[in-house]
């Protein structure tokens, strides 16, 4: 069991009972559990057979097509059916979809009732885990609606890890990667060597990586400035994954980021800032573990249509998070569409 104490909330690792003793202190008038399929068949029966208080269920559609506000407005309505009030617990057991989508529907009913997490996936353990990012899809663009709140606690069970499908982990692990090329060279060189997840001390990796987000979110909680770092990848990546939401073969999120982490790794080279060695060794680490997709990628325009209603950008300019070197990120970097076509041409040779 570890514990990690951020700003105003705890992280709890493999600690059942951390969860019964959260609930107990909230004198909480009543308890909602939001859960995907997946999640309503493979971990519910784990928390209900520790939870000592009743509870209510709210079942979502999976993925990340349903990630937007027509789920919302579901959720809304059935809490109304419930009868929560802000005096409720909203427990959102699932991976990153049902950890934004949840959050902010927990923030915004009556002006904001208590949430905490149960991630699921090993990409909501290291990623949405940490900072508070809420929000949900909107007209095709990635997390265009949402705010930043952090949840009462967060409760990380690597147990869950083992009811996911192999390319789910792989996709998590994306996130595990994009934190070493960002912040911690050391553990990049360790985790990129990595593609069979067998055997993994996962404890003690969900720790590692979470960590070193928050050494991040606790510097910059609002994401004023070095906060943009953890977007390393996601700027063309999100414009990838948007691309292919709607397709019959969609990428995971992990996948589409993967690919992102390249082409950005390459805009880094492009100015200097990494060697055409390690831009290579991102590249070949990359598809040892996620395959080398090429046939996903839209055409430069679509891409950067997708790219213009990204957070990160301001006044109309699209703004990436690179590398300056390995382990180190850097932010608010402006590129040319020559140079994103270069990066794109990288990725598909």
């Amino acid at each position: 069991m570890k514990k990690i104490s951020c700003s105003t909330y705890d992280i709890h690792i493999n600690n059942w009972d951390a969860v019964n003793e959260y609930i107990a202190k909230g004198d909480y008038s009543s308890i909602i559990i939001i859960v995907d399929e997946n999640t309503s068949e493979h971990c519910l029966p784990s928390i209900a057979g520790l939870l000592h208080q009743k509870f209510d269920i709210i079942e979502i559609d999976s993925g990340e097509i349903n990630k937007d506000l027509d789920t919302c407005k579901g959720i809304w309505e059935t809490l109304i059916d419930f009868g929560a009030d802000r005096h409720s617990l909203c427990i959102n057991l699932g991976g990153g979809v049902i950890g934004d989508m949840g959050g902010f529907v927990a923030s915004t009913f009556m002006r904001g009732m208590d949430f905490i997490q149960l991630p699921t996936t090993l990409l909501s353990q290291v990623d949405a885990s940490v900072g508070g990012k809420l929000g949900v899809d909107f007209n095709a663009y990635k997390n265009l609606i949402g705010i930043i709140k952090n949840p009462g606690a967060v409760f990380i069970f690597t147990d869950f890890l083992e009811t996911l499908p192999e390319e789910q982990v792989r996709s998590g692990f994306a996130e595990v990667i994009k934190h070493g090329l960002i912040k911690d060279a050391d553990a990049y060189y360790r985790d990129a060597d990595i593609n069979d997840f067998s055997d993994m001390d996962w404890e003690q990796l969900v720790y590692d990586s979470v960590m070193i987000k928050k050494s991040v979110t606790d510097e910059d909680p609002e994401e004023r400035g070095l906060r943009k770092i953890l977007n390393f990848g996601h700027t063309l990546g999100h414009a990838i994954e948007s691309h292919n939401l709607d397709t019959a073969t969609h990428l995971f999120h992990g996948e589409a980021i993967a690919i992102g982490m390249v082409m950005e790794a390459h805009l880094s080279f492009q100015k200097g800032k990494i060697k055409e060695s390690e831009v290579n060794h991102i590249k070949d680490s990359i598809i040892n573990i996620y395959g080398h997709h090429t046939d996903r990628i839209p055409d430069t325009d679509t891409l950067i249509s997708l790219m213009s209603k990204d957070k990160k950008n301001k006044g109309g300019v699209i703004m990436f998070s690179l590398l300056e070197k390995i382990g180190i990120g850097n932010f608010n970097q402006e590129v040319s569409i020559e140079d994103i076509e270069l990066s794109i041409g990288f990725w598909n040779a």
